[in-house]
């Protein structure tokens, strides 16, 4: 009797463990896109992610990085250093997950010569075409106003035309301020 309950025991066991190995063998393969994404870079790190020109693919397949905060990193490009993707909402422990698998490459933007044909020395040239990247039309971060391009003016928060302008994008107000543009005379809502 002993020898039997022996033997079903471990054909038991034995089972169990065949199953429990097909089904963690089975996870690994999953056909869930985002599963795979997302476990890839914290086991093996293949090569860092630039936040100034990744895809928004290549962002969501970071840890803690979501669809939706991709989209915003990429709105609020460039960065000089990975502490400034808390200007796209990112909490500090999130970017202290994220910061050795990602890296800060050049950003891409307008060559200052171009707009040195406008007056500006070449730095401040760079310093506006590097400060004022195209924004999305989404939800701006905090501080920032609407600049219109057509009229040099920038509209805060709570203006009637913040955002809704034709030729615009948003910028922190001191970009603004340094790119030329000024103030709109009333920047109270009319009701």
């Amino acid at each position: 009797m002993t020898l039997k309950r022996y033997l079903a025991g471990s054909i038991l066991l034995s089972t169990m463990f065949l199953a429990s190995a097909f089904a963690s063998q089975k996870a690994g393969k999953s056909s869930h896109p985002a599963t795979t994404a997302k476990s890839a870079p914290a086991s093996q790190p293949a090569s860092q992610v630039d936040i100034n020109s990744a895809s928004e693919n290549d962002l969501d397949a970071l840890p803690g990085v979501g669809p939706a905060t991709a989209k915003k990193i990429i709105a609020g490009r460039p960065y000089s250093s990975t502490a400034e993707l808390s200007r796209a909402g990112l909490k500090p422990a999130a970017i202290q997950k994220i910061t050795p698998l990602v890296k800060v490459g050049p950003s891409s933007s307008a060559p200052p010569a171009a707009a040195s044909k406008a007056g500006m020395s070449s730095k401040a040239a760079h310093d506006v075409t590097a400060n004022t990247a195209p924004r999305s039309q989404g939800t701006p971060g905090p501080g920032m106003v609407w600049v219109n391009k057509d009229t040099k003016v920038y509209h805060k928060q709570g203006d009637r035309w913040y955002g809704n302008t034709k030729n615009g994008q948003y910028m922190s107000e001191a970009d603004a301020i340094k790119a030329g543009y000024h103030a709109a005379k009333q920047t109270a809502a009319k009701k």
